[in-house]
């Protein structure tokens, strides 16, 4: 059985924090241009990229690479799949806003999510930053000490969701409060690292904008499901040919996503549109 080492995932989270505190460094004097899509792409995006994907080409050969911004570099049988965002939140990144995040999620040989190693240099919970581990198989350390869930999670209250998202949930019967920091990645681990989220609701985005942070949820008994209830599945099309998943996802607490979908429902026309 292979076993990613321990202290070549060190050197793996060192280089990763240390990408983190350069975005951090480069913020005030970056400059946004636009992919083909006309999403935002900064300079950074493809430094920290170049540097992250060297680092495990070297340390794990035998291991899978996808990147947003590179061409994936595919092994055949290999035992872990590394996905990497360089910066998610890029938009709010390129307005010098502090909500992004350097993320790279692991995924295991059944593209199951395993592992996480998150630096978010400028967004913190009480402190100036936030780094997570979460070795495949190991407990999840935040800022470098366990961590373990807090708060009642099946009440939802509070959620997050993306920037564009509010207008194609029905909030109708939603007591609560909604917020939006700009990166999926934030957003969708919000639930599990932050006492009073209880829960996520994302439009169809890319594997690397929800791998790190769904193994996060999947260690601490949460997850994440589609719109209609249906459980959500890595595919070697999301995977391996970089596409969308399908429709909206609630994340949460089992009992949470029955009531967000019950209270936040998406709306017919989203879905309809989306499926087609």
């Amino acid at each position: 059985m292979f076993v990613l080492e321990e202290d070549k995932l060190d050197v793996l989270a060192a280089k990763i924090r240390k990408c983190g505190e350069y975005a951090k460094e480069r913020q005030k004097d970056i400059h946004r241009s636009f992919k083909a899509d006309g999403s935002v792409l900064t300079e950074t995006d493809l430094e920290v990229s170049t540097i992250i994907e060297n680092t495990i080409t070297t340390l794990f050969p035998e291991c899978t690479f996808v990147s947003e911004e590179f061409p994936i570099i595919r092994r055949e049988n290999a035992p872990y799949i590394f996905v990497l965002d360089p910066i998610d939140g890029t938009d709010v990144y390129s307005q010098g806003l502090g909500s992004f995040a350097v993320s790279l999620g692991i995924l295991d040989e059944h593209l199951n999510p395993v592992g996480a190693i998150i630096s978010c240099p400028r967004f913190g919970l009480a402190t100036d930053e936030l780094f997570i581990r979460l070795d495949p198989g190991k407990e999840l350390l935040v800022n470098g000490e366990a961590f373990s869930l807090q708060g009642d999670k099946d009440e939802i209250k509070q959620i997050l969701i993306g920037s564009n998202h509010i207008h194609h949930i029905d909030f109708t019967s939603f007591k609560g409060k909604a917020r939006s920091f700009g990166s999926s990645i934030i957003h969708l681990f919000a639930p599990a690292l932050i006492s009073q989220v209880q829960g996520a609701i994302l439009p169809p985005v890319f594997v690397w904008d929800i791998a790190a942070s769904h193994a996060i949820l999947k260690h601490l008994g949460m997850d994440i499901e589609y719109c209609d209830g249906s459980e959500f599945v890595y595919t070697d099309e999301f995977v391996y040919e970089k596409k969308k998943f399908k429709m909206d996802i609630y994340a949460g607490s089992k009992t949470g996503r029955e009531k967000m979908r019950k209270f936040l429902p998406i709306k017919l026309n989203r879905t309809t549109a989306v499926a087609l």
